[in-house]
């Protein structure tokens, strides 16, 4: 039999990376200051996405935040208060750049969240696939208190989430909700015991990576792309990727097991 061969993981400062197969756990490691976002952190994002979205072992990502305080209590308010008005768009481009790639790696990215999730750490929740939270979490954008607004994508995926009236009255009041309330308005999709927190979510991913891992992207391509179609062109859209799915080869295993009464095996071809 040939060996089995292994990915050499990276050693990161500010995050901790753990394989599970077909998951793995991303987790910000700066419980000294609540997990605050900072440029290292977002290099060693990308980094570390980088190298899951390549891994086919690994078919589900979990991102959550070390210790019981914080997911991630926002931006370093060290590295804001040195901006100006060029660095500042800088420093907001890189951030959208990094949450976008997240958002859009293919693979689903579920937020595990504990604690505080403000600013910066409420928009990286944003940006993943799904999000749940622990009983103790809390969540919001609370940028106008600093004279900001979220720059990172909160003001345009906080509305496409909740609508723009609850986007806004979030934004504009800089409250900071509980975990509950963040389940009654749709900004979390469960909320479960801190306890259970990483239980929940991993069961959640292994449901998710059982299923075909082309059809598993491709839906949220389907979803992420169709909304801000017209419902015509987002239809053709549908058809598109419909097509394109039926000719590969985990589509015809798939049926192939549902004719045959069996578990299927999926290959992500």
């Amino acid at each position: 039999m040939p060996e089995e061969t292994h990915i050499v993981l990276p050693t990161f400062e500010t995050l901790l990376l753990a394989y599970e197969a077909p998951i793995a756990i991303v987790t910000i490691n700066r419980p000294q200051v609540l997990n605050a976002l900072n440029a290292l952190v977002f290099d060693e994002l990308e980094r570390a996405f980088g190298i899951l979205v390549t891994d086919p072992t690994i078919r589900a990502i979990l991102i959550t935040g070390a210790g019981e305080k914080a997911f991630a209590a926002g931006a370093d308010i060290k590295e804001l208060s040195l901006t100006d008005d060029a660095s500042g768009e800088r420093l907001s481009l890189r951030g959208q750049s990094v949450f976008a790639f997240i958002e859009t790696c293919g693979k689903p990215v579920i937020a595990c969240v504990n604690g505080f999730a403000l600013g910066g750490g409420c928009e990286l929740a944003l940006a993943c696939t799904l999000r749940i939270a622990s009983e103790n979490a809390r969540l919001g954008q609370p940028e106008v208190k600093l004279g900001l607004l979220p720059g990172y994508g909160g003001t345009q995926r906080l509305p496409r989430l909740l609508g723009p009236s609850a986007a806004l009255r979030l934004i504009l009041t800089a409250d900071i909700i509980p975990a509950a309330e963040a389940l009654r308005i749709g900004l979390v999709d469960e909320v479960v015991p801190a306890t259970a927190l990483l239980d929940t979510a991993r069961a959640l991913a292994l449901k998710i990576a059982a299923q075909a891992p082309l059809a598993v992207a491709a839906s949220m391509e389907a979803v992420r792309q169709g909304a801000d179609l017209s419902l015509a062109n987002a239809l053709s859209l549908e058809a598109h990727i419909f097509g394109r799915l039926s000719g590969s080869a985990d589509k015809h295993e798939g049926v192939a097991a549902f004719l045959e009464k069996r578990t299927a095996t999926f290959i992500g071809k």
